[in-house]
């Protein structure tokens, strides 16, 4: 199978980029059982490339239901090392407002119906998440903003920290007023376990946060509905895109280092002989031990 260099996990409006050639659909299959949907495998500036639905084409998983150790492993056996998360989110902050676009540096995860390590059963695994974002990759998306940016009323903010609640309802203004009072700067659904998952795939990983709404909080704005973060979103797609493709070239050009890529060399604790057959068999992509 033909490896990735980089992991785009988002919408499926994706697969449409202008710079995207020789598109190839992937089933793949995991210990985990299958990921959200085919994995797209293509070029982009010459940079091998793999996409992925979050929740499937179609839409059709709500945040709980996303297979994330499915998903991050079938990145995984692609080769990814490099992995680019996009998401909607609401602004908790009355200075990001709707379209604008954020690299949150950390991670508030109040999730509790979610598979979120791939370790247990037979092995023992604590990595880091002290850092949980790769401060390198979200600097390469940041440039590639940069670049590609024409509409001066889109701001980007760089770090904050991204509340990542269950769903699939939004918040309650209660809720909402105590996300802010934990001075975050979004809230969204989908990026954990994602995360957690990545560093324990030993991927880069970094989210670009695509704001879409106010949440519930603001006295003066529109409460969040589906609709309307929908309707947002799409506005942001082909920036998005465009983004994207920025990205990619940069990142196959500078292939940059990450705490991400080593991240299991002081977090295993137990040794690969003292685990069972199939436990070596289920972790063998993760610790870069497949053949």
């Amino acid at each position: 199978m033909q490896k990735a260099l980089i992991g785009i996990i988002g919408g499926s409006g994706l697969y449409q980029m202008e710079a995207l050639r020789q598109p190839t659909e992937h089933l793949l299959d995991t210990p985990y059982g299958k990921p959200s949907d085919a994995i797209v495998r293509g070029l982009v500036h010459d940079v091998p490339v793999a996409f992925l639905a979050r929740h499937g084409r179609g839409h059709r998983l709500i945040p709980s239901e996303v297979p994330y150790r499915a998903n991050i492993h079938a990145m995984k056996q692609m080769g990814v090392r490099y992995l680019i998360s996009m998401s909607a989110v609401g602004s908790l902050r009355e200075d990001i407002k709707p379209l604008d676009m954020v690299l949150p540096t950390q991670f508030i995860d109040l999730t509790h119906r979610r598979d979120s390590s791939f370790f247990g059963d037979g092995a023992v695994a604590h990595v880091s998440m002290a850092q949980p974002i790769c401060l390198n990759l979200a600097d390469v998306l940041g440039r590639a903003m940069g670049k590609t940016r024409q509409d001066e009323q889109i701001n980007l903010y760089r770090g904050g920290s991204y509340v990542c609640i269950e769903g699939p309802q939004f918040s309650t203004l209660a809720e909402s007023q105590w996300y802010r009072s934990m001075r975050a700067s979004v809230i969204g659904m989908t990026n954990m376990p994602e995360a957690k998952l990545a560093r324990e795939a030993q991927i880069a990983y970094a989210t670009l946060a695509m704001v879409t709404d106010y949440d519930c909080w603001h006295p003066r704005e529109d409460d969040v509905t589906a609709d309307m973060a929908m309707a947002n979103l799409m506005k942001n797609a082909e920036q998005a895109q465009k983004i994207a493709a920025a990205a990619i070239r940069i990142l196959g050009l500078e292939r940059p280092s990450s705490i991400a890529h080593n991240a299991l060399a002081s977090a295993l604790i137990t040794p690969w002989d003292a685990m069972s057959p199939k436990t070596q068999q289920r972790l063998a992509v993760l610790l870069d031990k497949a053949t």
